[in-house]
């Protein structure tokens, strides 16, 4: 997915996604109690999936794999921690001789229930960009200044999408009856990643319009957008790049639940302070749609998906940013924070997009 901006230079550095340059550390949605049946285990993998890491230690431990609890998937080509959970019989024990090269145990603690998927705050990742020079450097700093004020989209990343990309064609042919899965994993899978797509392709639609307004007069913006006159009345001065519209459904964030937006005015305030955020539909069932003029895009990118809905924010902050030039080998390491189902890429893409 393109990354739409209103971009004055480009960016240019080196970036592999390897053990070596790309970590990723899982932060806990709640402290862990001490004690209790289950096992918390901080992991710290490189270079394979979660799902390879969850097989290695059932393998071992002569467990179901289903008996591993995860609060998400993290990179194979990456050095990657997080935590997982078992029963503590008959485990705990076996585990003090366990010995992978992959894979290595960082700590264990008690607790009294089994991790499962979403029991995450975010994940606090460090990347080093190579063969960054002097005025890259310059340039990158700038941008990250606009990143630290203004956040960035919360596309769904690459890897949403399978090794060619493809997989959201496979998740539409199922939808559309053209392509029978019995599967039912597989179906969800590729379900999913249709939703993902969708999702992607409005959130695309939307920084378009963002940067007509921004660019143009709200007339105009109307016109290109076959929008009702008066329809983007007050948009246009909203303080944030990304501007919200009458109808959308805002988010109260990091962390909350949905709601109508009532004031353009006062809603764009707090948005602009991080207090919300606008949400985008993942299309499927029992899932709360936009009106008004959200909903004259949004309907475009809503399709009957027999998988569960949801609202997922369509622009998150990054927090924790703390940036090392270091000048002799033309390095910049870099690290951010971002929420749960956020990824790295759309920070990378903001970089290489340059100042805004």
């Amino acid at each position: 997915m393109n990354l739409l901006y209103p971009v004055k230079v480009k960016n240019s550095f080196i970036f592999n996604s390897s053990s070596r340059d790309f970590i990723v550390d899982e932060i806990p949605l709640y402290e862990f109690s001490g004690d209790g049946e289950h096992l918390v285990l901080y992991i710290r993998k490189k270079d394979m999936t979660t799902w390879e890491m969850i097989t290695a230690l059932a393998k071992y431990l002569k467990i179901k794999q289903r008996d591993i609890g995860y609060a998400g998937l993290k990179d194979k080509h990456a050095m990657t921690m997080q935590y997982v959970s078992l029963l503590a019989k008959d485990n705990e024990e076996k585990l003090k001789t366990f010995n992978h090269e992959k894979i290595k145990i960082l700590g264990t603690y008690r607790h009294n229930n089994k991790i499962r998927i979403g029991h995450l705050k975010g994940n606090h990742f460090k990347i080093r960009l190579k063969k960054v020079l002097g005025v890259q450097k310059d340039k990158l700093d700038s941008v990250l200044k606009w990143v630290k004020k203004n956040g960035v989209p919360n596309y769904f990343g690459n890897q949403r999408f399978g090794t060619d990309g493809n997989n959201w064609k496979e998740g539409k042919a199922i939808m559309e009856g053209t392509l029978k899965m019995r599967d039912k994993k597989t179906r969800t899978f590729l379900l999913n990643s249709y939703q993902s797509y969708l999702f992607n392709s409005w959130l695309s639609k939307r920084i378009e319009l963002s940067m007509l307004l921004d660019a143009f007069s709200q007339d105009e913006a109307e016109r290109v957008f076959d929008l009702p006159e008066g329809s983007l009345k007050g948009v246009k001065e909203q303080p944030h790049f990304f501007k919200i519209l009458e109808g959308d459904l805002m988010m109260h964030y990091p962390f909350g639940r949905v709601f109508e937006l009532e004031s353009l005015e006062e809603e764009a305030r707090r948005f602009n302070e991080f207090d919300i955020s606008p949400s985008g539909l993942l299309a499927g069932k029992r899932v709360s749609r936009t009106t008004k003029v959200s909903k004259l895009i949004e309907k475009s990118y809503d399709k009957e998906i027999e998988e569960s809905g949801a609202r997922r924010y369509a622009w998150i902050k990054v927090t924790d940013i703390k940036k090392t030039y270091v000048e002799e080998k033309a390095h910049y390491e870099l690290e951010f924070t971002l929420p749960k189902g956020s990824y790295a890429t759309n920070v990378l893409d903001v970089l290489r997009g340059g100042v805004i």
